[in-house]
């Protein structure tokens, strides 16, 4: 076994540990507390519930002769394990996935004519941008 407690050579999977507990306060009454134990259990829990469906996904898309999961892979693993009542929302979330895709704009900056110094100039000024947008460039 590692320092995880998964057993040793298994894939490393996790979700981020300070996410699930602030979901797990929210959710629990204002004068309710949630044992750091019992936190870390739910955790754990959420991981295997994740690979389940993962597996299942996997097995429906390689049934389907295709290489990538799909939402609808998903959605025929939930059915086919029994979380049914889960479909709903997976679908709303998918459209509004799909929405703000597609509301998503990308610009491109002109770069006809552009000498090879001026694309690098540019390419420079582009990094800077996208690092100063994701915290400084940490």
């Amino acid at each position: 076994m590692s320092d995880s407690g998964a057993p040793a050579g298994d894939d490393e999977v996790g979700l981020p540990k300070a996410t699930v507990f602030k979901l797990i306060q929210e959710m629990l009454p204002p004068d309710m507390a949630c044992a750091k134990d019992a936190k870390e259990i739910i955790v754990d829990c959420c991981v295997e519930w994740i690979k389940l469906i993962s597996t299942q996904s996997n097995s429906i898309c390689d049934e389907s002769s295709k290489k990538t999961i799909s939402p609808e892979h998903v959605l025929a693993a939930l059915k086919q394990l029994g979380f049914e009542d889960f479909v709903a929302e997976v679908e709303d979330s998918n459209k509004d996935f799909k929405q703000i895709q597609k509301e998503r704009t990308r610009t491109q900056p002109e770069t006809n004519g552009m000498s090879q110094a001026e694309l690098l100039a540019l390419q420079e000024k582009l990094f800077a941008s996208s690092q100063a947008r994701l915290g400084g460039g940490q």
